[in-house]
C-alpha cells in the first residue's frame, strides 16, 4: 500500500488533495470526455493497463474505442482486479493509462515508466510541471514525450455527488513514449471536448 505521507527525495506532496487520495472508499471518477480527448490525440497499440481504475469510468471509454484493457485498483470499488498495488505489482503492459492518486503521482511516474513497454499516460495537474525536485529527477532523467494541456477545466465530482459548478485547476495529459526522442513537446487540446463527449455513451 502506498504510504500516506509518501515523498520522493525530500519533495513532499502538496497539501491540497482530494479526499479520495487518502481515504480509499471515497474517490472521484474521471469524466469520460477527458479520456476521449486523450484518445483523439494519441494512438495506443497493444494492451492498456488502467492501474487505478476506480469504478471503471476510464476503462469503459478505452473499451468503447476497442482497446483491450486490464483494470486494477488498490481498493475495492466494484470494478476490475482489487487489492493490486500498482507501485509494487510484478506486472508490465504495452501501455498504461490512469488518473493517479495525488499523493503518489511521482511514484506512479517512476513505476509507469518502468512497467510500460510502449506508452504511459497520466492525467495530472498542469502544476506538476513545476518544482525543482521534479526538474532534477523526473524531468531531467525521464521527461515525458508530450504534454497535452486542457483548454477546458476538468471538474471532478465525488461518487454520487450532484454535478454542478466547474473546476478551478488546470490539467494535462503527460505522455511518456518509449519510441519518442528524449525531449518534451507541449500541445494544447482544442476547446470543445467537454460538450462533444460529456453525453456520449460508453460500454458497460
Amino acid at each position: 500500500m502506498t504510504d500516506r505521507t509518501y515523498h520522493l527525495n525530500g519533495g513532499f506532496k502538496p497539501t491540497i488533495k482530494r479526499n479520495a487520495d487518502l481515504e480509499g472508499p471515497d474517490f472521484f471518477p474521471t469524466p469520460a470526455w477527458a479520456t476521449f480527448a486523450l484518445l483523439d490525440n494519441e494512438a495506443f497499440d497493444g494492451e492498456i493497463w488502467e492501474c487505478a481504475c476506480g469504478d471503471g469510468a476510464m476503462t469503459r471509454v478505452l473499451q468503447s474505442a476497442n482497446h483491450s484493457v486490464f483494470s486494477s485498483d488498490l481498493y475495492d470499488r466494484g470494478f476490475g482486479e482489487t487489492g493490486l498495488d500498482f507501485l509494487s505489482a510484478d506486472r508490465a503492459s504495452d501501455n498504461i493509462i490512469t488518473n493517479p492518486p495525488y499523493n503518489s503521482a511521482e511514484a506512479f511516474v517512476q513505476a509507469g515508466v518502468a512497467k510500460s513497454r510502449k506508452k504511459f499516460a497520466l492525467l495530472l495537474r498542469l502544476a506538476f510541471l513545476e518544482g525543482a525536485n521534479r526538474a532534477n529527477t523526473i524531468f531531467k532523467v525521464t521527461p515525458p514525450a508530450r504534454v497535452l494541456v486542457f483548454s477546458e477545466r476538468i471538474t471532478f465530482y465525488q461518487k454520487g455527488a450532484i454535478q454542478k459548478g466547474s473546476g478551478t485547476t488546470a490539467y494535462a495529459w503527460f505522455i511518456w513514449d518509449k519510441d519518442a526522442p528524449n525531449r518534451t513537446e507541449l500541445k494544447w487540446l482544442k476547446p470543445g471536448y467537454k460538450a462533444r463527449y460529456s453525453e456520449r455513451p460508453s460500454k458497460n
